[in-house]
């Protein structure tokens, strides 16, 4: 059962922590470099090693997987994510699990070094999660939403009672919308259209602040 959502803001980029009787499920983990505020985070939140049951990766982008490797290190939580998603953790490269991106390719370009997960920050996921399943072994009711658009991989975790965390795929940067930064804008379209007929209460991104679905226009 689910307890309580703790949004992690951090400067641009969203990570939540989920309560439920088991202990806690973390969505996504921020950067490498928000790491000092996201372990003041969890010790605030009492989630202490042993607590941390499952890392949920939205999709490999460092700003979303930067700290994963760690807090896998430090509480002993495995890290979950699609597998289309795992060489981009794995190498470090973003754009492994993206094909149609050779715009958004130079205009990054410059900042690559930035944006590359350090050798360190790597890592091999230990599980792999698929449209569908469920994560109830580790205290949460919600279920697993494979959405490509954002990236290939990227997927969203819908509980039962409405929440739904949609990491990149949904967003609010300026306003609520779907992904502005698209790979596959057709697989996009269908993944939204599939989500509107969902029962969906409140929408957790992963940059901005919460909003319901249908400030989508």
């Amino acid at each position: 059962m689910m307890k309580s959502i703790r949004t992690l803001t951090f400067r641009w980029v969203n990570a939540y922590l989920v309560k439920n009787d088991a202990g806690f499920v973390l969505i996504d983990t921020g950067m490498a470099g928000n790491r000092s505020t996201l372990e003041h985070e969890l010790r605030d939140a009492g989630c202490t090693p042993g607590d941390l049951k499952l890392i949920v990766i939205t999709h490999g982008d460092p700003d979303h997987s930067g700290s994963a490797a760690y807090l896998r290190a430090n509480y002993g939580a495995n890290i979950a994510m699609h597998k289309a998603e795992a060489a981009a953790v794995e190498r470090g490269n973003m754009f492994l699990s993206r094909g149609r991106l050779p715009f958004l390719r130079r205009v990054l370009k410059p900042l690559m070094r930035l944006f590359r997960l350090r050798k360190r920050d790597r890592f091999t996921p230990d599980l792999f999660l698929k449209d569908g399943d469920r994560l109830d072994e580790y205290g949460l009711a919600a279920t697993i939403l494979h959405v490509p658009g954002h990236t290939s991989g990227s997927i969203a975790v819908l509980t039962d009672d409405g929440s739904f965390f949609s990491g990149d795929f949904l967003e609010n940067r300026t306003r609520p919308s779907v992904a502005t930064f698209v790979d596959d804008a057709e697989a996009l379209k269908v993944s939204f259209e599939r989500v509107k007929s969902l029962d969906i209460r409140t929408v957790y991104p992963g940059h901005g602040k919460a909003f319901s679905l249908d400030e989508i226009g």
